[in-house]
C-alpha cells in the first residue's frame, strides 16, 4: 500500500472514529439535537389535553391502567402547577377535551382503544347541548382544575373525537390569537398528547412537551408512557419537566 493510499485510509478511519465518538459507540448512545424553544408571552400558549376525571381521578374508568403512571409522574399536581403558573404569568391556556355523545356510539368501526373507550363509557355525555349528569362525571374536569379552567379566560375547544386535533378547532383558536408556540401537556402520553404534538408540528407550530405533566397506560402490549417519551424526543422542540417549565414561564 502506497503512503498516499495509506494516508487516505487513515483519514477515512479517523473521520469514522470521530463520527462514532460524536454520536456514541452504538445507535442507542447517539445524541439527538435539542432545538429548544424561547418563550415569547405574546406568542406562547399552554395546551392541555383531556384533564378529565376518567383519566386523572381514581374513580375514573381508566385508572386501573393509567393510575400507576399518573401517580409516579405526580401528573395531577404537575398539571395544576402548569395551570397556576400560566394564569400567574399571563400565558393563555387552551384545553382540548374528549367527549362522546350518544350519536358517536353509532360509529361502524373503531381502532382498539376507540373500541375500549366506547365500551366502558369513557368521556360520555348526554348530548352536545346538554350538561345533564355532567357534573362530577368522567367527562368533567378534575375538581382541582375547575376554578382555573372555568375562569372565563381559558379557551375550551370543541372536542377531539379520536386522538388528535384534526377534528376540532384548536389550530384555529391558536392562530386567531397569534399563537405559534405551544407548551403541551395532559393525557394520555402516547395517544392524545402525541397525536396533538404530531398535528401541531405539521401545522407549523413550535411545540415542547412537559414530560411529568402527562402519563400513559400500562398494558400487556407495552408501556404507553415509555413509548411516548421516545417519540417526544424525536419530534418535539424540547421535553421539559414541570419545574423547568414553571421556571421558564416566570422569567
Amino acid at each position: 500500500m502506497s503512503e498516499r493510499t495509506r494516508g487516505a485510509a487513515m483519514s477515512r478511519y479517523l473521520l469514522g472514529a470521530s463520527a462514532v465518538w460524536m454520536l456514541g459507540s452504538s445507535p442507542l448512545e447517539a445524541q439527538l439535537p435539542v432545538p429548544g424553544m424561547a418563550i415569547d408571552p405574546a406568542r406562547t400558549a399552554i395546551v392541555i389535553t383531556d384533564p378529565q376525571n376518567d383519566f386523572l381521578s381514581p374513580e375514573g374508568v381508566t385508572w386501573g391502567v393509567v393510575g400507576a403512571s399518573v401517580t409516579e409522574n405526580n401528573t395531577v399536581a404537575n398539571l395544576g402547577s402548569l395551570l397556576r403558573s400560566a394564569k400567574a404569568n399571563g400565558i393563555p391556556v387552551f384545553v382540548s377535551p374528549h367527549y362522546y355523545y350518544p350519536t358517536d356510539h353509532g360509529w361502524k368501526f373503531e381502532g382498539a382503544l376507540e373500541k375500549l373507550m366506547h365500551t366502558i363509557g369513557m368521556f360520555d355525555r348526554k348530548g352536545p347541548l346538554s350538561l345533564e349528569a355532567f357534573e362530577g362525571s368522567g367527562a368533567d374536569w378534575l375538581a382541582d382544575y375547575k376554578p382555573l379552567i372555568n375562569d372565563g379566560k381559558t379557551v375550551v375547544t370543541s372536542p377531539h373525537k379520536v386522538y388528535g386535533p384534526e377534528t376540532n378547532d384548536l389550530a384555529l383558536q391558536l392562530r386567531k390569537r397569534g399563537i405559534d408556540k405551544v407548551i403541551l401537556a395532559g393525557m394520555s402520553a402516547n395517544l392524545c398528547v402525541e397525536s396533538h404534538l404530531r398535528e401541531l408540528i405539521e401545522q407549523g407550530f413550535e411545540v415542547v412537551v412537559v414530560s411529568d405533566a402527562t402519563a400513559g397506560a400500562r398494558v400487556p402490549e407495552g408501556d404507553g408512557y415509555v413509548a411516548a417519551m421516545i417519540n417526544f424526543k424525536y419530534m418535539a422542540s424540547g421535553v421539559w419537566t414541570t419545574a423547568e417549565t414553571v421556571g421558564k414561564l416566570s422569567n
